[in-house]
């Protein structure tokens, strides 16, 4: 079998990589659909794969992409399982500048890098005198991983662990996570079809570094979870020369976006480990033209990381600072209308400014128009929502509601966008412990290499999407305040409760993510995780026996 394999040998784990990072696999681009196409393709030419062809399937996600499942079986009556999980999509390449026509060609980018290196970074620099560095998108996030996910199949393939093997490899994991969101459902009927017994789900994420300049290499048991809340600001219209007879939205959603940007409030801690605190990532009034009347209309999107916090926590914290912003707004608009009133001898106003949540706002409408029409404006929104994406469609689904409760302006609405990413964590798994406690000593033993175990990946990843060990219902505030929610966007919540496996990250490392130094350490990815993989694998299979049994 030996001169039989594919993917075993540094040289043929790099040349597997550069052919998966040479499909421009961006999220939402033909190449993607491309990629799973190859990607099944190869494994299907594997010999276990000629003879069980029905083992290696290309599923759709109903939108015209495609995720992939392989599945090697030890044997008839084998039930232990280990789910190999990774993603091929990556971010588009536009910060590549100049370098960008080879972002995707990983010999030509490194080389030309190499002949270049005055011009790089010092950081990256340094790098490049110290070790064997491959350079371009998707080398480190997360092509390597399928590289390496790939070779473990293969192993598999040749009865080399004491269990099955199903390595799940899937689109869209940068935006929106559709392909692990529609492959839950299928990992739960292939359990079913094989007799499969999920002992845990295996990342091979790549090391996310903690702070700049941060060497460490990490091995994870959980990942961390993120909402996109929203505020919808609606304030009262008037002319630019008449300032205060109405109250301008930019003003009211910049104030916001100030008490809200970094407010380490939102931080959480768990056993040292820190979320980071949440940044504005969308901003902007809902005008559709210029004019010389104010902005009323405007609404802003946050991201947020969350780990043990339950979402009504959330939520209850988000509404106090618009509620406390609110009064902000009141006592500032009050202050500089009597202070202009003095100047001019008029009569100073105040404004009002009302805080609702958008379930609150749904509840209003329906009962001032009922749910018939309410329900034919969402369904007008969503049948012209044409290239807008999840985001914008929010937003363009909330205003539609909005203008028609103008007698509550003006008010801050909170909201949540699409995407839901659940926080997991194995941190208090028996199993997982073990077993990253055995690999981080086998990493110590034979790669002199100090793996610092973190209850948390701080990248977003689709380990989110392997269970919901609380109560469905824990996600009720979030699912009453989306918008989108069931309408376009949705999470299978039943299917999730029901799969609930055990998760670890064990990934190559590397350096700058989503930049135009994206690069992957080799000796790392295809020295040192190769004997690490097969052997997290074994134990959790081994281990998972015992831990169910004993």
């Amino acid at each position: 079998m030996g001169n039989a394999w594919k993917w075993q040998t540094k040289e043929q784990l790099i040349e597997l990589l550069g052919k998966l990072v040479s499909y421009p696999s961006v999220t939402g681009s033909k190449a993607e659909i491309e990629l799973a196409r190859f990607v099944a393709g190869e494994i299907a030419a594997l010999p276990y794969f000629q003879a069980n062809p029905g083992h290696v399937q290309l599923h759709p996600t109903g939108d015209g992409r495609f995720f992939v499942t392989a599945l090697a079986k030890k044997a008839e009556g084998v039930q232990p399982t280990v789910v190999l999980v990774s993603h091929f999509d990556v971010v588009d390449v536009q910060d590549f500048g100049e370098w960008k026509p080879l972002a995707f060609d990983l010999t030509a980018l490194t080389d030309e890098y190499l002949r270049h290196r005055d011009e790089l970074p010092q950081h990256v620099q340094q790098d490049l005198a110290k070790g064997q560095w491959l350079f371009g998108r998707g080398s480190m996030d997360m092509k390597a991983g399928l590289a390496l996910q790939m070779s473990m199949l293969e192993r598999a393939c040749a009865g080399e662990f004491d269990g099955n093997v199903l390595l799940l490899t899937v689109p869209d994991e940068e935006v929106n996570s559709l392909g692990m969101r529609a492959a839950v459902p299928v990992l739960l009927q292939l359990a079913e079809q094989h007799d499969l017994d999920y002992r845990a789900c295996l990342n091979s994420e790549p090391v996310f570094s903690t702070y700049p300049g941060d060497e460490n290499t990490y091995i994870y048991s959980g990942s961390l979870g993120k909402v996109l809340p929203g505020f919808y600001c609606y304030g009262k219209e008037t002319h630019v020369g008449e300032p205060f007879s109405g109250l301008n939205a930019n003003a009211m959603v910049s104030r916001l976006t100030c008490e809200l940007e970094l407010n380490t409030d939102f931080c959480e801690v768990v056993e040292g480990e820190v979320t980071p605190p949440p940044t504005s990532l969308l901003q902007k009034d809902l005008k559709k033209e210029y004019s010389v009347q104010i902005p009323d209309r405007a609404v802003a999107l946050y991201n947020m990381f969350v780990m043990e916090k339950p979402i009504d926590e959330v939520t209850k914290q988000l509404r106090q600072l618009a509620e406390r912003t609110a009064d902000k707004i009141e006592r500032e608009y009050a202050e500089r209308a009597a202070i202009f009133a003095s100047l001019n001898q008029s009569q100073p106003i105040s404004m009002k400014v009302k805080v609702l949540q958008y379930e609150e706002l749904l509840a209003y409408l329906i009962g001032k128009v009922g749910r018939e029409q309410v329900e034919s404006i969402q369904e007008q929104v969503m049948a012209g929502r044409g290239e807008l994406d999840d985001r914008e469609v929010t937003i363009r689904l909330i205003d539609e509601l909005g203008l028609l409760c103008k007698e509550l302006a003006p008010m801050i609405v909170l909201f949540y966008a699409p995407p839901y990413y659940p926080p997991v964590s194995s941190r208090n798994d028996p199993l997982i412990q073990h077993v990253i406690g055995e690999v981080s000593a086998r990493a110590a033993a034979s790669h002199q290499l100090e793996l610092k175990h973190q209850h948390y990946f701080p990248g977003l990843s689709d380990l989110s999407y392997t269970g919901l060990p609380e109560a469905a219902q824990a996600i009720q505030p979030l699912v009453d305040n989306m918008p989108l929610w069931e309408k376009g966007y949705a999470l299978p919540i039943k299917e999730l409760v029901a799969l609930n496996m055990p998760v670890m990250n064990l990934g190559p490392f590397g350096k700058d993510a989503h930049k135009w130094t994206e690069r992957l350490d080799v000796h790392s990815a295809f020295e040192v995780l190769t004997d690490l993989l097969p052997f997290a694998i074994e134990q959790l299979l081994q281990k998972g026996s015992d831990v169910k049994t004993g």
